[in-house]
């Protein structure tokens, strides 16, 4: 028995096959043309000064910022975001497809394009802004919590495709028999369903955070660029490239680092074979 299982799981391996020149060449070229710069990173990277680059006030101050802002992010993406994406993936109501293209619009829409609506929305002069600043005070663009805002507006959709999917891949039936026993659909879902789909909640967050660290557009234009209040890593990046190139090298390496923690973390989710 166990060699007739054996020779089952040998006959259904896949078997390795030879790659035709004409796909193998271009295949290695575009493999080559996204790991050079990479590569070209880590060349350039100024290893013996790096201890100093990375403790210097200025880039402290952003790596600082960059983790507080990414982090507040995702904590108002989860908020707002695994809410949204249950009501995309459990109930129906007229026009669910275009609020569901709505709510992925960031993912394709450009950054800048991004900052100046929240401006246009959020802006002393806003749609919503000005009335926020007449009747509470509260002004958000070119601030901490503006950088928040600009963030969670391009790495939400992540988080709430992962959970929409996940949600979608989940038995309803669980959350209806918890309802038959007298849960409210609160309770079953706060009890039932976000257990089931903790590792697509999981997934997103990473997901979301990362994107959220990577930033730049829509906080460059919503939120501006002073250092210590707005200035995130990628905005410092960008200024530190102008003045001080090694300052430069060495926060992109973070963000490189970040970027390939987080591709290992979701590697068994995403990127094993079933």
């Amino acid at each position: 028995m166990e060699k007739g299982r054996a020779r089952t799981r040998t006959r259904t391996r896949p078997r390795t096959r030879l790659v035709p020149l004409p796909l193998l060449v271009p295949a290695l070229l575009g493999l080559a043309f996204l790991l050079l710069p990479l590569v070209a990173l880590l060349v350039r990277t100024p290893w013996r000064t790096l201890p100093e680059q990375l403790t210097s006030t200025e880039v402290w101050e952003a790596l600082r910022l960059s983790l507080v802002c990414a982090t507040a992010a995702t904590a108002l993406s989860l908020v707002i975001g695994v809410p949204l994406a249950w009501l995309l993936a459990r109930t129906d109501f007229p026009g669910r497809g275009l609020v569901r293209a709505l709510v992925t619009l960031p993912l394709v829409l450009p950054p800048v394009v991004g900052g100046v609506a929240l401006l246009l929305a959020l802006g002393r002069n806003g749609v919503v802004g000005q009335w926020l600043d007449e009747w509470f005070g509260i002004t958000l663009p070119f601030t901490t919590a503006g950088v928040v805002l600009a963030e969670t507006f391009v790495a939400m959709p992540f988080l709430v495709i992962s959970v929409e999917g996940t949600l979608r891949a989940a038995d309803p039936r669980y959350e209806e028999a918890a309802t038959t026993l007298g849960a409210s659909r609160f309770t079953a879902f706060r009890r039932v369903t976000l257990p089931l789909i903790a590792p697509g909640i999981a997934a997103g967050s990473v997901l979301a955070w990362a994107r959220a660290l990577g930033e730049f557009g829509a906080t460059i234009t919503f939120a501006g660029n002073f250092p210590g209040r707005t200035q995130t890593m990628p905005l410092a990046v960008y200024l530190a490239l102008q003045n001080d190139p090694a300052a430069a090298i060495a926060l992109s390496l973070v963000l490189l680092t970040v970027s390939i923690a987080v591709l290992a973390g979701l590697r068994d989710r995403w990127m094993t074979p079933s």
